[in-house]
């Protein structure tokens, strides 16, 4: 089997594959993450997960390299990581009791033959009335400042979530292991 990489600084993406039992390696990409005018979220994050992976196969020829990226969107208008406390208060403030599409883009590249699959799977968030007083009881614990949305649903963002609707939960981790899965039979990669 070609080595696989795993384009990405994310833990949460490290742990959800590692699900699979294959071996692989993590080569986190330097790329500009902004969004270009006038993108549709979708498009945002197609386009970032394919560069991510053509990033690292710049250096890895040879390799089968998965790119992700996750956009949030609430009636359009992209969330992205909060980055700061401040700024997670604003995000969950703005998305109580308010539903959350995040658009979870997944690229798997070939890199020795240049063949690439790439999708973007939705998973559909409802997020619940919350007071001020129960977003900061949660972001003091949880701290999801790396996150989309301001919300792990793997841990204690389960409880600021009221429901979730979509294909494949992975994907709201930020993941479609249940697309790679088929992404990677295409390139004769079996799982099981």
């Amino acid at each position: 089997m070609q080595s696989l990489i795993l384009a990405s600084s994310s833990p949460y993406r490290r742990e959800l594959l590692s699900r699979l039992q294959l071996p692989f390696s993590v080569h986190p990409p330097e790329i500009n993450e902004t969004p270009q005018q006038d993108e549709l979220p979708e498009q945002t994050a197609l386009r970032l997960a394919q560069a991510k992976a053509c990033k690292i196969a710049e250096t890895h020829q040879d390799a089968l390299i998965i790119g992700c990226d996750q956009v949030a969107t609430l009636d359009g208008l992209q969330l992205g990581k909060p980055l700061t406390h401040e700024n997670a208060v604003k995000q969950l403030q703005l998305m109580r009791g308010r539903s959350v599409v995040f658009h979870s883009a997944l690229c798997l590249y070939n890199a020795a033959n240049q063949q690439m699959q790439a999708d973007v799977v939705p998973y559909h968030v409802k997020f619940r009335d919350l007071s001020d007083q129960q977003i900061e009881n949660y972001l003091r614990k949880e701290q999801p400042y790396q996150c989309a949305g301001s919300a792990k649903s793997e841990g204690l963002g389960i409880a600021v979530i009221a429901a979730m609707q979509g294909d494949d939960p992975n994907a709201l981790i930020g993941l479609p292991l249940i697309r790679l899965i088929d992404m990677l039979a295409n390139q004769g990669v079996a799982i099981i």
